[in-house]
């Protein structure tokens, strides 16, 4: 069965360049040229990844990204957008998108990024329905402290309250897991966990560590947990 592909782009010629060379990689798509529009197609048509651009008039992509992250958090999205500032980057990592790609940008990356992201996302339903071990951990929960992550519901239960991870989350989470007690730099962070280069500011790493402060440390302004290294980066020690 062909996967379904949603391209929301208010530029006409870019989206229909971009439906020739989807359709033409095997893909079935559709495109959506507002977020109205976006997201009434997104329910009706249930696409398996979303190419979305930021600037749109009306619903902005920003905003579609933060109503279908209500349903649902395992939906690849990739953002396809001419905003190329650092601050536009985290703030659409922040909201649960899965890449950020900015315009211009080379075809074949776009495409190499799309299958990639679905090949990701097959592997995921397939652990949550065969119920097999998912990364290097057993079952779906791995806890440390006084938290449980159930890595299948992107869900973390911390001190009694119940935390909704985005994907993102979830996998640096993983690889501070799988490196327990081993020093890390936040180049080895974003490679390791999002698979992107060293061009990408480090200050990506840094925020979403803020935030794990705040989910998992008593006192966030002392952790305990997720510790800084001076020059090096960060130390899970649960």
């Amino acid at each position: 069965m062909k996967k379904k592909i949603l391209i929301v782009e208010d530029e006409m010629h870019i989206a229909e360049g971009l439906k020739l060379n989807l359709s033409l990689q095997g893909y079935e798509v559709m495109h959506a040229e507002n977020g109205i529009t976006a997201l009434q197609r997104w329910r009706e048509w249930s696409p398996d990844l979303i190419l979305l651009d930021i600037m749109m008039p009306g619903l902005d992509g920003i905003s579609v990204l933060e109503e279908i992250r209500k349903d649902d958090q395992r939906l690849p999205i990739l953002i396809l957008s001419a905003k190329d500032a650092t601050t536009d980057k985290v703030k659409a990592l922040s909201k649960g998108v899965d890449d950020y790609l900015a315009k211009p940008f080379d075809l074949d990356e776009l495409l190499l990024r799309v299958d990639r992201l679905l090949v990701r996302s097959n592997w995921a339903e397939s652990q949550e329905s065969s119920g097999q071990e998912m990364g290097v951990f057993e079952g779906e929960k791995y806890s440390f402290s006084n938290t449980v992550i159930n890595f299948v519901k992107l869900q973390a239960i911390t001190n009694g309250k119940t935390v909704q991870l985005t994907e993102q989350e979830v996998k640096l989470l993983q690889v501070f897991i799988s490196n327990k007690g081993v020093p890390l730099s936040r180049k080895e962070l974003l490679e390791s966990a999002w698979g992107y280069d060293g061009e990408t500011s480090t200050r990506t790493v840094d925020n979403f560590i803020v935030r794990f402060r705040k989910y998992f440390e008593e006192d966030p302004k002392n952790p305990v947990i997720f510790k800084s290294l001076r020059s090096v980066g960060y130390i899970f020690e649960p």
